[in-house]
């Protein structure tokens, strides 16, 4: 992995850091919204399954086993029970249209109508797209960023930003779950890793959101402790040599990242953060 300070590289590798982190927010809200869980209502899918099949449905009608594996890290049993019943509910189409409809509609709701149909989010729109479109370009091995960049382009431009952002977020997503089956780690060992990081996501929400048990959780606790990924106790900690290998992947992630955003440069990366940004923001505090 090429960290030379200065190189093209990991200058690209860090442009991809910040700006998925500026925009992530921007994505993210679909799964959390009231929107979407009205959307999906409508087409008669409730809970967890409409998580599963709308992010699913850009790929079509798959089976439980390819969502678990693209997903990676959720408890094949919470999968199955939403996959593949869904699709007689509703088609991979009928998802994808729900889910620009949501995203439609919290959007103008959050942000109000004057922010959507501003330049400055037709602007937006154009350097993400560019964005996205470069990561289409390298999806080699990247089945969820492949499929959702073969969805149709949206004509509205906030609906374009979330699409881009979509890409992008899955393109990572991919590049990093590669990077966990490298090191020889399973879905919820992977969890465990998140949530002993500093600032990780607590392990109960974790754990519970990704339907993992008690003693699954425990078995995948223990097995670290044994390779030498965490400290023994009852508190989630990691020793140096885990704490290493947590960056190491991080690391990777962003340099497998890194692509798109060293095609767009850092000028305009940069003018692209600092248009998203205070949208950003008011998606987060709203869903916090």
């Amino acid at each position: 992995m090429n960290q030379t300070t200065g190189s093209p590289l990991s200058a690209a590798a860090r442009r991809a850091h910040k700006t998925w982190r500026t925009l992530e927010p921007a994505h993210g809200m679909i799964y959390f919204v009231p929107e979407a869980a009205e959307e999906y209502g409508r087409l008669g899918i409730t809970g967890t399954a409409g998580y599963f099949a709308s992010r699913a449905a850009p790929m079509g009608a798959v089976t439980a086993e390819v969502v678990v594996s693209t997903f990676f890290n959720f408890n094949p049993e919470l999968v199955r029970a939403a996959i593949p019943a869904v699709w007689e509910t509703a088609t991979p189409a009928q998802l994808i249209a729900a889910r620009f409809r949501a995203v439609d509609r919290s959007w103008r709701r959050l942000l109000g109508d004057a922010t959507v149909e501003s330049a400055e989010m037709a602007r937006a729109a154009v350097l993400a797209r560019t964005l996205a479109q470069e990561a289409a370009r390298h999806a080699e091995g990247r089945p969820l960023a492949a499929a959702h960049a073969e969805i149709p382009w949206p004509a509205e431009p906030h609906l374009v930003l979330w699409h881009a952002q979509s890409i992008l977020r899955e393109f990572r997503g991919d590049g990093h779950v590669a990077l966990l089956v490298v090191h020889g780690l399973t879905g919820v060992e992977a969890l465990v890793t998140h949530a002993a990081a500093e600032g990780g996501v607590p392990a109960r929400l974790l754990q519970a959101t990704r339907g993992w048990p008690d003693a699954t959780w425990a078995a995948a606790v223990d097995a670290l402790c044994r390779r030498g990924w965490l400290e023994p106790g009852d508190t989630l900690r990691f020793t140096a040599s885990g704490e290493a290998r947590r960056a190491e992947i991080e690391e990777g992630t962003d340099a497998l990242a890194a692509a798109p955003y060293h095609a767009l440069g850092e000028q305009e990366c940069a003018e692209l953060r600092a248009l998203v940004r205070p949208w950003s923001r008011v998606f987060a505090q709203h869903l916090r």
